[in-house]
């Protein structure tokens, strides 16, 4: 064979063992496709959600907003809920937009690592305040809905509330030193008097004891408890009075 016959023979062997390549090239690229599935709706929508959160959050944190944590953590789950079902109106594939955004904030809240149970009492807790009584979607619902990415509504949402005492940082803080004085404050009371009582007045029963530890606590819980209710009716107050 001559060397030119040898050298059509050795490329077309090249030209096979390429074509062989490429074929299975693409069919490798064929089962990773099939293999990965489509990104689904509520995927899709927790995604969008916390881009536009974080872009939003910037805007927010320009303002030193100071609300109560479970106040600001209920508003931009609200407003989200609102965000997300206008975005799932444009997917595929989905039925209910509303619902499907309520599967989102569920989805992102367990992948943030709350427990189960209490994202499912979030979750139902969100149904009963996304709508107003008359049946219209909340605030932060509406506005979340008609946002527009770039824009500033999570900050319109919060300057609704800017002047209202119950959701304030302020009164938040009261409310939980409020809490501690009560808690600590009446069992320091509880002991002292079962202190006293063992030490000074042998003879009782430890029923009694027990029973007169727990009437000092509550006569120190009950007047704590009734002047930070007399605070908070007078902020409240004050605070429609100059509204």
């Amino acid at each position: 064979m001559s060397k030119k016959q040898d050298s059509t023979v050795e490329a077309e062997n090249i030209s096979t063992q390429n074509e062989s390549t490429e074929e299975t090239s693409a069919e490798r690229v064929s089962a990773e496709k099939a293999t990965i599935p489509d990104k689904s709706p509520v995927d899709a929508c927790v995604d969008y959600a916390r881009g536009i959160l974080a872009e939003q959050l910037a805007s927010v944190k320009e303002k030193n907003y100071d609300y109560a944590p479970e106040f600001r953590d209920l508003t931009i789950q609200l407003y989200l809920i609102g965000v997300m079902w206008k975005f799932a109106e444009a997917l595929e594939n989905v039925t209910d937009s509303r619902e499907t955004a309520f599967f989102a904030v569920e989805t992102m809240l367990g992948r943030d690592g709350m427990n189960p149970k209490k994202v499912m009492k979030r979750v139902n807790f969100l149904k009963e305040m996304s709508r107003m009584e008359d049946g219209t979607n909340a605030l932060a619902v509406a506005i979340g809905y008609d946002s527009q990415p770039g824009d500033q509504s999570l900050v319109e949402v919060f300057e609704h509330y800017v002047d209202d005492t119950r959701v304030s940082g302020a009164f938040w803080r009261l409310y939980e030193r409020g809490k501690k004085t009560m808690l600590y404050g009446g069992l320091f009371v509880a002991f002292v008097v079962i202190w006293f009582i063992t030490l000074f007045m042998p003879g009782n029963t430890t029923l009694s004891i027990l029973a007169a530890g727990l009437i000092s606590a509550a006569l120190f819980v009950i007047p704590v408890f009734l002047i930070g209710l007399l605070i908070y009716h007078f902020k409240i107050k004050k605070t429609k009075q100059s509204g």
